[in-house]
């Protein structure tokens, strides 16, 4: 790090390709943490400093940037930089003040909530874009006091921003994000598996009946989400509304220990919603305390305002509150801030102060395993996860723009989204909808099926039709079943700040189709993931996702049939399968036993080869802080597995066993593939024969093929099958 000091303003060198900027009128420069930023001590970058040289007060280059700086206030004409690692298309010099993005060359960031939003919406800018620069300014955040774990305003109006020069390494640009902003924490290994949350009002006994019938139908549950109705709700007028609570509804839950004793042997983590805004009321069972902490007489029913930068307040809401119903069972919170930023431009943001301090006293009642969900509150909420993107309106809308809302995320270091699986409001009963949600739900940084109040509206398998149902719960048992690999995810995002949701960008920032297939999306160190978003159509009554495979071989998880890489193509599934490919030599570490308790580490793995290359894996596993690494190593020409691990702290299980499944391909299995489509497909039988007897012609020609299939009307049809012949080829 290098600062370069002018009369009212300062340049820091952080990297050669991270610079912040600086602007006081009192010439006082801030060097304390902020909300935002918590680290700027960086490893002493190469840097060249010119003052007074061709009319410039001050120049500093490095080998990413040339600044130029020509004296008194910042604006476009004072302040502007040269990139050397830009891309843009019209000159790559970047103006303080200005447009830099006139061109829209940004790829995004994440906004605080979708609620009631139906399809897509703008995301609002991140650290990344296809120009190579892009500026992140924390004018705006207030200071933290490391001391006393608070927050206070500037002191004076400043400028204080920091540009990315990282060109097209977005991977490199999110890791220093990351350093200068704090890592992402490591998640509690329950947070990996399936989330039950409904708006509801369940009973004690319904709510273990209800769970019992998952366990009966070998559907694991993990978290248990208990929506506002958990507390007393019908609340004396006087009192005002019922929507914040910290009471039980003894109505509801006679013997709420009970069942949270009851939940926790049976393996599931529990969360309670609460509606912060009104405070501590006269109704509320700890009252009395929360009054003796404030200094306030019980006796005159007051309501205690709610005001977390007032340290009273924060003792009295966590001790007092919370730590009284944790004490009865509680994991962790759902905080459900809906009453937006503060009311005075001197006050805190509520939503991030309730963020900061309520993950920040889990962490540490959990011993580092610290957990919440809450609305997204601007850069450097990633130090709190998870994220909870709001009220869900239920639409094929909705569910088209959600994997392209994830991957964007990333863009700003947010990567732990938990989305109102299947949708929350509004909508109609869609069985195929609710399955396709369900899918990406599983192949989303987390899964939690969320619902409505309404008796039709619950997302519980049995409520579809069978071919739904069957697919829900295949897909809710490979949730569970792929934690070993999630949770390697988990650790590669927290340590080296790889996103479990990737855009394909990162990997291929010079290949167009990165960028414009907007749902598309690396899942972990081994998956890409495709998720179809649409519904079947009537011709092939499969529906169908377009995906781009970058160069290389890539396999079918689900059908393990063969892709040939580089091309873009439309991948059809029926209900009970998805476009999810992984590249031969691919490692896939699972539990098989998809009831397990998944806050345990497994007893047995089972190790799933791609054969047809090498391949490499490596598997962390975690209890609490203790981390333990076990390598794979593929040797294809031998069909040998190799394992190393290192386990320095003793937590994987000593009688582990480890069995492996090699998949191979199977050219047969095209056959079958082909004969299953035209089956399907609503045409006349003649034609059905027909495609299907120049499939299997003893002297079949691709080309002469896909000829026949250029003279069928409907696209879909055409391309299904036109999908089935380019994997043949790709044997």
């Amino acid at each position: 790090m290098k600062a370069v000091a002018g009369r009212t303003c300062r340049f820091t060198v952080i990297t050669d390709s991270l610079l912040r900027i600086e602007e006081d009128m009192s010439g006082q420069f801030e060097n304390r943490p902020t909300q935002t930023v918590v680290n700027r001590d960086f490893a002493s970058p190469k840097v060249q400093v010119l003052r007074d040289n061709n009319q410039h007060e001050i120049e500093i280059e490095t080998d990413s940037f040339h600044l130029y700086y020509d004296g008194g206030r910042l604006n476009s004409e004072s302040l502007y930089i040269d990139l050397k690692k830009g891309h843009a298309t019209y000159g790559n010099r970047w103006y303080f003040g200005a447009d830099n993005d006139s061109h829209r060359q940004n790829l995004g960031g994440t906004i605080r909530t979708l609620d009631k939003i139906d399809g897509a919406t703008d995301l609002g800018k991140g650290i990344m874009s296809k120009d190579g620069y892009s500026y992140l300014d924390d004018s705006k955040s207030f200071i933290y006091q490391t001391k006393t774990d608070s927050f206070t305003k500037r002191e004076s109006e400043t400028v204080d921003g920091y540009l990315f020069c990282y060109g097209r390494d977005y991977q490199k640009s999110l890791s220093d994000f990351y350093q200068l902003t704090g890592p992402t924490p490591l998640l509690p290994r329950y947070a990996l598996g399936n989330w039950w949350s409904r708006f509801y009002q369940y009973t004690q006994t319904s709510y273990q009946e209800l769970m019992e019938k998952f366990a009966q139908k070998d559907v694991p549950i993990n978290v248990c989400v208990l929506d506002m109705d958990w507390h007393k709700f019908d609340i004396p007028q006087k009192y005002g509304s019922g929507w914040t609570g910290y009471s039980w509804n003894k109505e509801l839950f006679p013997e709420p220990e009970k069942l949270l004793k009851w939940l926790h042997e049976n393996g599931e983590k529990v969360t309670l919603n609460v509606h912060p805004a009104a405070g501590i009321r006269a109704f509320e069972d700890n009252y009395q305390k929360a009054c003796a902490t404030m200094g306030m007489d019980p006796k005159k029913g007051e309501p205690i305002s709610f005001d977390l930068e007032n340290p009273k307040f924060r003792k009295a809401y966590f001790e007092d509150i919370h730590h009284q119903l944790e004490h009865q069972g509680v994991d962790f919170w759902w905080i459900d801030w809906q009453q937006g930023l503060a009311k005075s431009e001197n006050k805190m943001d509520p939503l991030w102060l309730l963020n900061h301090y309520h993950y920040q006293d889990n962490n540490r009642r959990t011993n580092g395993n610290g957990l919440i969900l809450s609305r997204y509150a601007g850069p450097g909420s990633h130090r709190y996860p998870l994220g909870f993107s709001g009220d869900t309106v239920i639409s094929w809308k909705s569910l088209n723009f959600q994997p392209q809302f994830t991957i964007t995320a990333a863009n700003i270091g947010y990567t732990w989204w938990s989305h109102d699986i299947g949708g929350h409001m509004h909508g109609s009963f869609d069985g195929e909808l609710a399955t396709r949600w369900l899918q990406l739900g599983v192949f989303s940084p987390i899964n939690r099926l969320h619902s409505s109040n309404n008796l039709f509206s619950g997302k519980e398998p049995w409520n579809y039709r069978l071919d739904y149902e069957k697919s829900q719960e295949k897909f809710l048992r490979l949730r569970t079943k792929l934690v070993p690999y999630l949770d390697s995810a988990n650790y590669q995002t927290h340590v080296a700040g790889i996103p479990i949701v990737k855009p394909l960008y990162y990997d291929f920032p010079k290949n167009d189709n990165a960028y414009a297939i907007k749902n598309e999306y690396f899942f972990g160190a081994q998956m890409l993931v495709s998720p179809i978003t649409q519904p079947h159509d009537k011709t092939t009554q499969m529906s169908h996702a377009t995906t781009w495979l970058p160069e290389g071989k890539w396999i079918d998880y689900f059908t393990h049939l063969p892709y040939n890489g580089a091309t873009v193509i439309k991948n059809y599934r029926d209900i009970d399968k998805m476009p999810v490919f992984v590249k031969k030599g691919a490692i896939i570490v699972t539990n098989p036993d998809s009831m397990a308790n998944i806050n345990d580490l497994p007893e047995k793995l089972e190790v799933e080869i791609f054969s047809g290359a090498n391949g490499k894996f490596e598997l962390f596993e975690h209890q609490g802080k203790k981390i333990a690494r076990t390598k794979f190593t593929w040797d294809d020409q031998e069909q040998k597995l190799s394992i190393v691990v290192e386990d320095p702290e003793h937590i994987v299980p000593e009688k582990r066993t480890i069995q492996k499944v090699i998949y191979k391909d199977n050219p047969e299995q095209i056959f079958s593939e082909m004969r299953f489509r035209i089956q399907r497909a609503k045409i006349e039988f003649d034609l059905k024969q027909k495609l299907y007897d120049s499939f299997t012609a003893k002297n079949y020609n691709y080309s002469q093929f896909i000829n026949l299939l250029n003279t069928l009307d409907d696209d879909n049809l055409r391309s299904s099958l036109s999908e089935v012949a380019f994997i043949r080829e790709s044997f």
